[in-house]
């Protein structure tokens, strides 16, 4: 708070960071002071009898992870970059990953929060609570605020036990569209799977050949669901999604878990890999228009010839589609950055959203497609908090 009272003060830009990982340029600071949350790393409470821990925002998510599992609990959120990225700036993009198919994002898992408001005072809003319906909802205000209302110091998070087993269940098919079918057929069925994940060709071409037990000839597309549960529950759920997926597939089976995410976590740099770099977006779209999603936003690559992958979390329509280019090649970047624009505008035709997990940051600010009305609102919530606009400015709006 008192960093926070001499920059308003002074009409100092503040950018808060923590570890770096996003993927928007939300971190990236416009002059002014950068301050770093990485020192705010301790565990202020946890109470694994309640399912709750209050943790401050520098603590790694996969910190969180390891603690709340050593305690036969989980916190679901697992967003990429588990060891690297850090509880505030999860928070401060909603972050998702693939178990928010089921489990949701790092909003629903925030009970409460403490942070510095300008022009330099510590508030707290929610709490180690399991309800909170007394006020105006602050708390949601500032998940995904991308720091831009406030500065999120601590956190309390709830915690749900973890369950006995998880099952994956992957089915491989000839193209996107047999493979967005058999995604519709899973939610459609009313079978609750803890994670429905996609890959398109280009993804597979690019990862294949260190997936566990080799890619069947002629896939080109790859579903990827999980149970979990009691041991019976899980075993009765990966059964069932063994025989929906196996409709239409080149091939379904059940891997082993661990070998199987350990692999799916390698993707992105299994793509990078291919030029050396990439620009994509992690657009959303209602389910019923993956198919189309995932098949135009490869045409927009084609249309700037640029190589391109497609990959995902089917069950929440949110695709992330990579335009790959050689960093050394300012002409491929241009194009890269021409087509990511077509693919945003891509999402809000299909009646989807420009972030589905990243945020808007920088790179994406612009580009939400907001109505003149919704966007004085947003104005006014931000205008609200930070009237001199100086929490992270340049960003969302």
């Amino acid at each position: 708070t008192g960093v926070l009272a001499w920059c308003y003060e002074r009409d100092v830009p503040i950018t808060p960071r923590g570890g770096g990982t996003g993927y928007a340029g939300g971190a990236v600071p416009f002059g002014g002071v950068v301050l770093s949350l990485e020192r705010l790393t301790r565990l202020r409470s946890f109470d694994p009898l309640l399912w709750r821990m209050e943790v401050e925002a520098g603590v790694p998510t996969g910190e969180v992870h390891r603690l709340a599992r050593e305690s036969g609990l989980m916190f679901p959120p697992d967003p990429g970059g588990a060891e690297q990225s850090q509880i505030g700036g999860n928070i401060a993009t909603n972050a998702g990953g693939p178990h928010a198919f089921k489990y949701g994002v790092t909003g629903k898992w925030v009970t409460g929060l403490e942070a510095a408001i300008p022009p330099g005072e510590l508030v707290r809003t929610g709490g180690p609570l399991r309800k909170d319906v007394a006020s105006y909802d602050l708390k949601s205000l500032l998940v995904g605020s991308e720091g831009t209302l406030g500065i999120v110091t601590a956190a309390w998070l709830r915690l749900l036990p973890a369950p006995e087993a998880a099952h994956p269940v992957v089915g491989f098919y000839a193209d996107t569209r047999t493979g967005c079918d058999a995604i519709l057929r899973v939610v459609g069925s009313g079978l609750e799977a803890a994670a429905l994940e996609y890959l398109d060709a280009g993804a597979l071409a690019a990862a294949g050949a260190s997936y566990p037990g080799g890619i069947p000839a002629g896939a080109g597309f790859m579903v990827i669901a999980e149970a979990d549960g009691s041991q019976d529950e899980a075993a009765r759920l990966r059964d069932e999604l063994l025989t929906v997926l196996s409709e239409g597939a080149l091939a379904a089976e059940a891997p082993r878990p661990a070998e199987l995410w350990r692999w799916r976590h390698g993707l992105v740099f299994a793509i990078i890999a291919q030029r050396g770099g990439k620009i994509g977006e992690d657009i959303a779209v209602p389910l019923d228009r993956l198919a189309e999603a995932i098949e135009e936003s490869l045409a927009i690559g084609r249309r700037h010839s640029l190589p391109t992958t497609s990959w995902g979390h089917a069950g929440d329509g949110n695709l992330h589609t990579n335009y790959l280019i050689s960093l050394e090649d300012p002409d491929e970047l241009g194009r890269a950055e021409r087509a990511a624009e077509e693919l945003m505008e891509l999402a809000l035709t299909l009646g989807g959203t420009v972030s589905g997990e990243h945020g808007l940051g920088l790179l994406k600010r612009g580009h939400a497609g907001w109505s003149p009305r919704v966007a004085a609102l947003q104005r006014a919530i931000k205008d609200a908090f930070d009237p001199k606009g100086l929490l992270n400015p340049g960003k969302k709006l």
